[in-house]
């Protein structure tokens, strides 16, 4: 049962998530300034998706650099949304970067990443195919307790779905076969980086870095992530206040991962994002969760399901922030 958001608890939240947008666009621009002199890199170089995060970081990082130093790279792939790629190229002639296109589908095609995944699909689906689509949703927290379980959508080439209850080797079959998208994308970014002498920027907000929801050595890799600290909410503060269209502001976010259209939301967390920011700042600022439910319109126990999730799903991915793992450490380059 959700409940009436309060005054009082909206303004608690509010004033937590607050931020002074042109404050802000100017600490970010000048840690990336001493960052990039620290690693003695002229320049940056980010894959953009057409989505916020990555918007708001080109928009940062023509700042920080100059338009003429900021490298853009469109990935598409054979289950990427064409108009990530039209929304991809209105920011990059907005803030005057140069942008190229490298399509990833032959390579991934070559190293088996579709076949993979559509072996394990059709486990479960023996029909799977030419033609189909699919994609992985989960439980939704409010619903549920304990752990969330993942669930494979599929639709025929009729248009009609169908849900499975998927056991946990097909989803981590799945799953590591479409990571090869983000490890692609990501050896891309390194190729043009490498040759430019820029450094590759990683645009995960704060919700994504706390909770996980990127591929190691894959969209988890990175020289500089700039956003990282804040939460999506403030992200899409400094979106209006740098200018990013608005039809990328207005837009849902996505995965733009797998073949059949999946938001971030069903996916991954469940909420939609500006539900989640506020039970995460709650969570970390030590507020009450009856006074977080108040805000986000929601009861106390849903607010506590949602703070277990967050902490499993911190527990379940922190081997995705180590640094490979040493017997001995090697002072002279580990300090």
């Amino acid at each position: 049962m959700s409940v009436r958001p309060s005054d009082d608890a909206q303004t608690i939240l509010a004033q937590a998530l607050a931020i002074d947008p042109a404050a802000e666009t100017d600490r970010i621009v000048t840690a990336l300034r001493q960052q990039l002199r620290g690693i003695r890199k002229r320049g940056l170089v980010l894959g953009l998706s057409g989505g916020i995060d990555s918007s708001v970081s080109v928009a940062l990082a023509a700042r920080a650099v100059g338009p003429q130093n900021v490298l853009c790279l469109f990935m598409p792939e054979n289950d990427s949304d064409p108009e990530s790629l039209r929304l991809g190229r209105l920011v990059a002639g907005t803030f005057g970067v140069e942008a190229i296109v490298e399509d990833i589908g032959p390579t991934l095609r070559a190293i088996g990443c579709y076949q993979r995944r559509d072996a394990f699909i059709r486990e479960l689906v023996p029909d799977y195919g030419e033609g189909w689509a699919s994609k992985i949703v989960i439980a939704n927290t409010l619903e549920h307790e304990g752990y969330n379980i993942s669930s494979l959508v599929v639709q025929d080439p009729k248009g009609k779905q169908t849900k499975l209850r998927m056991p946990l080797q097909f989803y981590l079959g799945i799953v590591a076969a479409t990571n090869m998208k983000q490890r692609t994308r990501k050896q891309i970014e390194y190729y043009h980086a490498d040759r430019l002498n820029f450094a590759v920027l990683g645009t995960p907000n704060r919700l994504e870095y706390d909770q996980g929801f990127f591929v190691k050595n894959g969209d988890g890799a990175a020289d500089v992530k700039p956003i990282a600290h804040l939460y999506k909410t403030q992200v899409y503060a400094l979106a209006a206040y740098l200018g990013v269209p608005e039809e990328i502001r207005n837009r849902l976010p996505t995965t733009d991962t797998y073949s059949l259209a999946q938001t971030q939301e069903e996916f991954y967390f469940s909420l939609p994002y500006d539900r989640m920011d506020l039970c995460l700042c709650g969570l970390n600022n030590g507020l009450a969760a009856e006074v977080v439910g108040q805000a986000a319109g929601l009861d106390a126990s849903q607010v506590e399901r949602v703070w277990a999730d967050i902490a499993a799903k911190r527990k379940a991915t922190r081997y995705l922030h180590l640094r490979p793992q040493l017997v001995d450490e090697v002072e002279e380059v580990d300090t």
